[in-house]
């Protein structure tokens, strides 16, 4: 496979994810970014804008297992990684996986869950394994995590570790529709349409074939000066008066990745600045912290990240 296929490809998943999750194609193009580069996604929205159905959607698209778990107080990290369990007749341990083990996992409202729980997917979401009882086993290739939580409701939530949120790759915030697109949306229910069949959603890839696209998008060339530009974004978000914490190395290697998808997705086989631009926002808005004087005068992440993007010089990129 080449850019050109991939860029094939991209477009067709978008498409059919447009279908189901009608007027949402940042969303869409945010999930289809993070699988692709390898990375996990965080979706932030109200109940009923589609969080859970854009994932389910892309697992049947692509042919990933797909598991999903509902985060409560209650959940325990052994309810997420597994645990072993004794055989009576061999009186012996056995291992029982836990849901963790598939290729694509829906962690739904995972704020509702404690620090002890979401700390059991930190291994997980970053090598790749999860470790019980001492013994270390892999997870299945290709891996992504898809979490969803809502900004609404405070009760019973609990914030992300800063450990956690930087292991994901984007955190996208999914808005509410324009009128047009809600009377869309209803439309298509009100003729049929089922969320919990999702009928005549069929694989057109397999895992395999999204593998073999990760790494089409890793082959994508990135030139010193997208680099410098890339770390320069970054070390300025740990320079900003407003920002307590700044995002981390982690994060200019997520705008890396991201930005080859893109090019990727575009049919090219390397990366301008005009890729990474627009990734900035979901890349970083969940790396910082505001100090406590910004956030009382209402400075929101999103905007001194803005403000950050524009002081940042743009190279040129020729050949």
């Amino acid at each position: 496979m080449n850019v050109d296929q991939f860029a094939q490809v991209f477009s067709t998943l978008r498409t059919q994810l447009s279908h189901v999750v009608v007027g949402q194609r940042e969303l869409v193009d945010g999930l289809l970014t993070c699988v692709f580069s390898g990375g996990h996604v965080l979706i932030e929205g109200a109940p009923g804008l589609g969080k859970t159905l854009v994932a389910r959607s892309f697992a049947l698209l692509s042919g990933m297992a797909y598991k999903r778990i509902q985060f409560t107080p209650d959940l325990m990290p052994s309810d997420i990684t597994g645990s072993s369990v004794l055989e009576r007749q061999s009186n012996t341990f056995t291992f029982v996986p836990g849901p963790v083990f598939c290729q694509l996992l829906l962690a739904d409202e995972i704020n509702r869950a404690p620090a002890k729980t979401q700390a059991s997917l930190l291994e997980a979401m970053q090598e790749r394994q999860v470790t019980v009882d001492g013994m270390t086993r892999n997870l299945p290739a290709p891996f992504t995590v898809v979490a969803t939580q809502n900004p609404i409701e405070s009760q019973g939530t609990y914030p992300l570790p800063e450990a956690q949120l930087d292991r994901f790759l984007f955190k996208l915030l999914v808005r509410e529709p324009a009128a047009e697109v809600e009377r869309t949306i209803v439309r298509n229910h009100v003729d049929g349409f089922d969320p919990t069949e999702l009928r005549g959603v069929t694989p057109i890839i397999g895992p395999e074939h999204v593998l073999a696209l990760q790494q089409i998008a890793r082959a994508v060339r990135v030139d010193d000066a997208v680099i410098a530009y890339i770390v320069e974004i970054v070390r300025k978000s740990r320079e900003d008066r407003a920002i307590e914490v700044g995002a981390s190395p982690r994060a200019s290697i997520s705008l890396a990745r991201a930005a080859q998808v893109v090019a990727a997705s575009e049919g090219r086989d390397f990366v301008t600045p005009d890729d990474v631009k627009p990734l900035a926002l979901a890349a970083l808005r969940h790396r910082i912290t505001l100090h406590a004087d910004a956030q009382l005068q209402g400075i929101a992440a999103d905007e001194r990240i803005t403000d950050i993007i524009r002081a940042t010089a743009v190279p040129r990129i020729g050949p």
